[in-house]
This record gives structure tokens, sequence and C-alpha cells, in this order.
């Protein structure tokens, strides 16, 4: 079905790029504001399981197609992971599921989200690293026939792989990382032939890739840089503590490190495998780099993966959106309900021509949370929570990109 769909949808594709190269471009002017929706933690297979629909119903809202819920613009969507919720390796059904959701879409491109993948989303490392997030989610674009990801859509062309990929809007570069969970424990998830379960919480990179990372950030100072991992770093935002004993994650796959971006992968060959636990490197890195040049190496670090229970939530003394080595770090909410049953919410940011400022809102997705583990609901309107609101200072003031000239996203895919 799925095959059948892409390709009346490449049928729709040709014919709208047939008259698009020899269009002449129209006059817009470059918008007022660039907005960044962004959220993670959808785990979309499993909230579908108790019938709530947890991609589309914010997309929905979004498009202002919700009663009660405010609609808004977006010119982007940064999603953080955990598109699945598993104990095991995500298969064919959990990724229909998804991309079925986004078909919700009526005023923004398929390929106006860019992705980095969680823990959860992770395959056995012998069924392939990345196999089943390259398959459905798919930010290279590489699937086609089944995420529905058309890179030539791409307002923004992606440079890089499913595990590591850059792409740049205006002035703004993105980082984008996924987590690496399809490794021998404890990092990850193992082989097929040891069929371990959990969701192995702890945050992993490549070395290879943290070396990408810096390169890209040294080399681009004149840029304003927002990167992107699933998980938080070590004393950030809330739950990003160094966790021993059971904590916050229990025992699904390790706690240790569980509740941030934890393990170095020296060497990911499974038969040589090496790793460093607890490494700290973009710590060392972010804080040797202002002591050093008197101002921080970056503006913005985004993630999930510890779903806050609140748009207030402070554990540990730390809040949802926090300043550490100049750098603003924002935990962005989780957009399930039932899986670990908390608030679901979302980020917008906006960056505005000529300033050096971003406003950072925080939109509240449900009106009560899992109604199946709390018996005891407080209520909280749809929409912006203002308190929760906040302007952050970047290093530059944003460049927006050109106007987007793209076809209405109607034409393209006829509906």
């Amino acid at each position: 079905m799925m095959r059948r769909l892409s390709c009346c949808l490449g049928v729709t594709l040709c014919c709208a790029f047939a008259v698009w190269p020899g269009r002449p471009a129209p006059a817009v002017e470059a918008p007022a504001q660039f907005r960044v929706w962004a959220a993670g933690d959808s785990h979309a297979s499993g909230d579908f399981q108790h019938g709530y629909e947890s991609v589309a119903v914010p997309l929905r809202q979004a498009a202002g197609l919700v009663s009660n819920a405010p609609g808004f613009d977006w010119d982007i969507m940064v999603d953080a992971g955990d598109c699945c919720g598993g104990q095991g390796p995500p298969g064919d059904a959990e990724g229909q599921v998804l991309v079925d959701q986004y078909r919700s879409l009526t005023k923004n491109y398929r390929e106006d989200i860019y992705h980095v993948a969680g823990n959860h989303d992770a395959d056995y490392y012998d069924l392939g690293a990345g196999a089943w997030f390259s398959k459905w989610v798919d930010p290279t674009g590489a699937h086609t026939d089944y995420s529905g990801v058309h890179p030539e859509l791409r307002r923004f062309a992606v440079d890089g792989t499913w595990e590591r990929y850059k792409f740049q809007a205006g002035n703004i570069l993105f980082l984008m990382m996924s987590d690496y969970n399809s490794a021998p424990p404890p990092v990850g998830r193992g082989s097929s032939r040891e069929a371990l379960k959990g969701g192995f919480p702890a945050g992993a990179v490549t070395r290879a890739t943290f070396d990408w990372w810096k390169q890209q950030v040294l080399s681009n100072q004149d840029k304003i840089i927002v990167s992107m991992h699933h998980h938080m770093l070590r004393d950030t935002t809330t739950w990003a503590k160094h966790i021993t004993k059971k904590g916050f994650h229990g025992s699904s796959g390790g706690v240790e490190g569980s509740g941030y971006l934890y393990h170095i992968i020296e060497n990911p060959d499974p038969e040589n495998f090496e790793y460093t636990p607890d490494a700290h490197v973009f710590e060392d890195f972010l804080e040797a780099f202002q002591k050093e040049h008197g101002r921080p190496a970056i503006d913005l670090w985004l993630g999930g993966h510890s779903h806050p229970a609140s748009p207030t939530e402070t554990v540990f003394g730390q809040g949802l959106t926090e300043t550490m080595w100049g750098v603003t770090f924002v935990q962005c909410g989780a957009l399930t309900k039932y899986h670990a049953g908390r608030r679901p919410m979302s980020r917008l940011i906006t960056f505005m021509p000529g300033r050096a400022q971003a406003e950072i809102q925080l939109y509240v997705h449900s009106e009560t949370r899992n109604e199946r583990k709390y018996k005891v609901q407080r209520h909280m309107d749809l929409g912006w929570f203002e308190e929760a609101a906040k302007t952050v200072t970047l290093r530059h003031p944003f460049v927006a990109p050109p106007a987007d000239t793209r076809p209405a996203p109607s034409s393209v895919y006829g509906f």
C-alpha cells in the first residue's frame, strides 16, 4: 500500500516540477520571522494503541483544526526522536503508524520536519545501525517509498547521514545528531541473538560524530549554531543528572547515565567494541571554549528524552530551559500522552531578522495527562503556557533565509 501511494505521489511531484523550474519566481518579501517548532518523544505507535495520535493531534492543533487549541504557523520542525517506544527494536508496523499520521499535514510539507533518532528508535546492531530510522523516518530521503520524504522538496537541504547531518536556514546552522543505541550492552540494545529488552536509555554518540560536531562548531563561528540530540547534556535541565541507582528510567536496559548523553563509542564495531562511559566531552569542550574566548561556542542545544510532567517542572534545581557555558539548553518536552504518562507539550522558537535574540514559547497539547495512570487530573488549557515563555540571547543577529517559493503543499501532494 505504501509503495502504491508513493508511486502516485511521484507522478504528482513530476507534474509539479515539470512547471516549477520554468516559472518566474514570485515577487515575495523575505519573512518577518522564522519559526522553529521543536518537539520529540511522540512514541507514536504506543500512544496509537491507546487511541491517541501523538503526532497527528499536534499537527492538527498547529493548523487550527482542533477546537479550543490555538493554531500557529511554523517554518520547520526539529524532532528530538523516540518516534517509537517499545522495549525492543521497532518494526514496519510502527513505521507505518508514523507515516500515516504525517498525512495530517495540511499547511506544511513532510519535508519541513527534520529528525534525530532517540534510544527507542534503535535496532539490534546485527540488523543494521539506524536501519529502521533510515527506512521510515529517513532524514536524507533515501527511502522515499517507505518514508514519503522527497529530498528535492526540502526547503533546506540535508548534508550527512542518519547518524549526523546538518542543514542551514539563513545564518542558522543546525547540527543534528542521533542517539547511537544499536550497540553492544551496556551502551545499547545488543544483537538479535541476545534479544535483550529495554530502552537502554543512556545517550550515546560515536567519537566520529563528536569530532564532526566539534569541527562544524569551530569552523562556523560566524553563524547561529543550534545543536540537537535526543538527550540533554549532564547537569543542564530536568533529570539530566548522574543516577547510579533506580531512578527516573528504572531498569529499562540500565540506569546509570540514563538521563543524559553519557557514552562516547570509540569503536562501533561489535567485534572490537570500545566505549567511554560518562565521557562529558561536549561539556568539556563548551566549558573550555567559553573560558578561552569569553563567549559561548554555540547558541542552543535542543533535546528531549525525559518527558516533563509540567511546563514549570524543576528537578535537582534545574528547569526546562537553562543556561550553561553561555548556551541555552531547551528540554523540548514530549508529545506522548501514554509513554510515562506526563504532559504532552512542545516548543516554538521564533527568530527575528536583525535581532540577536530568540523567543521561546511552550505549547500544551493535552488538557489532561494519561487518564489510565492519573485518576486525579490537573486540567490545563490547550495552547501557550505564558509563564514558560523566555527571551534568550544569540551570539549573532538573525539573517533570514530567502522566502519560500515552493508551490503550496496541497498542489504537490494533491490534498
